[in-house]
């Protein structure tokens, strides 16, 4: 996802237009290439421009929470039908197991609403359906979960990137800052997580 940094998100959301944004949302949602997908500065991005008019805010935030919810749909299927192959797959450069075995602690550790705090937590997210499907959650306690955090977080950070871009003039100023503010703060779990990791694994048993 680090290399999104690179790539000016305003420009690239604007050439995509609605349906690249809602393809990319399904794609981190349930697909082994969302992992490298920006996620969380994809949707605040297009909200913003959606304070500017460039799209229809009814509109990104109602497709957005689709494409969200269908993508957990894909991977949960996924999961349930091929997932156990995961486990025994090679090393590639879309799939790397340890990111299932992360997923895996995370659902242990938060349950059922890991569905909905996956969603903030990059390549947590797009494994954590996965998982679910390969755990056999119960599909109907998965899908009130995945409605919820499909609606939290592509109908929420949405919004918050379209009233931050009506509520402060010339934002678009500081877009690229805000923008990386984003992708640091939804990486920060991760950074604990192998922080702690590490100092776990020096601490004598």
């Amino acid at each position: 996802m680090d290399i999104f940094l690179h790539i000016d998100l305003e420009k690239l959301v604007r050439t995509i237009g609605y349906f690249g944004v809602f393809g990319m949302v399904f794609a981190e949602s349930g697909l082994l290439i969302g992992v490298i997908l920006p996620g969380d500065s994809l949707l605040f991005t297009a909200g913003f421009l959606a304070s500017a008019g460039v799209f229809n805010i009814y509109a990104l935030a109602l497709g957005c929470f689709i494409a969200a919810v269908v993508g957990d749909n894909v991977g949960y299927a996924f999961g349930k039908r091929y997932g156990r192959r995961l486990f025994s797959k090679e090393e590639s450069f879309w799939f790397h197991k340890k990111n299932i075995s992360r997923a895996e602690e995370f659902y242990k550790k938060h349950g059922g609403k890991a569905i909905i705090l996956a969603r903030f937590t990059p390549i947590i997210r797009t494994f954590a359906p996965i998982v679910a499907g390969i755990g056999s959650m119960h599909y109907r306690t998965f899908f009130w979960f995945n409605i919820a955090g499909a609606f939290l977080w592509a109908v929420g950070v949405t919004l918050a990137g379209y009233f931050l871009g009506q509520a402060i003039p010339n934002v678009d100023k500081y877009l690229l800052p805000i923008v990386a503010l984003i992708i640091l703060v939804s990486l920060l779990p991760s950074i604990i997580h192998l922080i702690n990791e590490r100092r776990h694994r020096k601490t004598p048993q």
